[in-house]
């Protein structure tokens, strides 16, 4: 056991061990505490880390224990889920992971509504063919979005953490365009044959994927798929008695339930 170490998280100290602190190499604390990222002094001489300090005890507790352990009416999980984000642990990422498939299953009787549409919008960019040649050039592009209502919030929250929106060169997930723990909008669009990469960005085109599948949803027809993959793993099934069948084979309209 290596000499102990006082940290303050926000405000609240901790004392552990260097070698505690560096077991997970290749995350923010490994990096920081490795030399890799310079790290900041309070008044005392402690190392100061600028993050919530109530919820560091179950980021230090899982660097110890490798489990994560949290009470039974714990409820703070939208804040867990940042500062484990920022630390970036990835068997503390997978295990919170684990722990809201759970806690979601735990749920009770839950229902799930999606409405989708889809429209066809032309594209204009400019394409370079040589260099100071540009020509303007047009393409159709398909447009979708959907509208998610589940009376189960983490479920929502297990969607997030499997969707996630690629924009200007990075995945993001869609947890953050969250409208309330209930409700949820995309908006996304399909690959556009011959559109340069930068055209995404300049025209905030946002395009859909599934992780860690690495997937890109050009349609609707993937996009049902992948919810309902998901969906029927957390125990949803099909609402026969509503929509109506050929709104659901249109890929209009989705109903699920889940009775516990």
């Amino acid at each position: 056991m290596s000499e102990p170490i006082t940290l303050n998280v926000g405000g609240k100290l901790y004392t552990t061990s260097l070698s505690t602190l560096t077991s997970f190499p290749d995350s923010m604390l490994g990096a920081m505490f490795s030399g890799k990222i310079p790290t900041k002094k309070d008044s005392q001489g402690h190392c100061f880390i600028d993050r919530d300090g109530k919820i560091f005890r179950y980021i230090l507790n899982f660097l110890r224990t490798s489990h994560l352990d949290l009470p039974e009416d714990f409820q703070e999980m939208s804040l867990l889920r940042r500062e484990v984000d920022f630390y970036q642990i990835q068997p503390l990422i997978e295990a919170l992971q684990e722990k809201e498939v759970e806690l979601s299953k735990a749920e009770k009787n839950a229902m799930l509504n999606i409405t989708l549409d889809q429209k066809t919008q032309t594209v204009h960019f400019t394409v370079r063919e040589a260099p100071q040649i540009y020509s303007l050039s047009s393409s159709n592009m398909e447009v979708f979005s959907a509208h998610i209502f589940s009376t189960s919030c983490l479920f929502l929250k297990l969607l997030g953490s499997k969707l996630y929106y690629c924009f200007n060169g990075n995945l993001s997930s869609i947890s953050s365009y969250l409208q309330d723990p209930n409700h949820l909008t995309l908006d996304w669009v399909a690959s556009v044959e011959g559109l340069p990469e930068e055209e995404y960005t300049r025209q905030n085109l946002k395009r859909l994927w599934v992780v860690p599948d690495n997937k890109q949803i050009n349609s609707f027809q993937v996009f049902v798929e992948e919810v309902l993959k998901i969906a029927m793993s957390d125990g949803f099934c099909i609402d026969s008695s509503h929509p109506h069948t050929s709104d659901f084979m249109n890929n209009k309209i989705i109903r699920l339930i889940r009775y516990k």
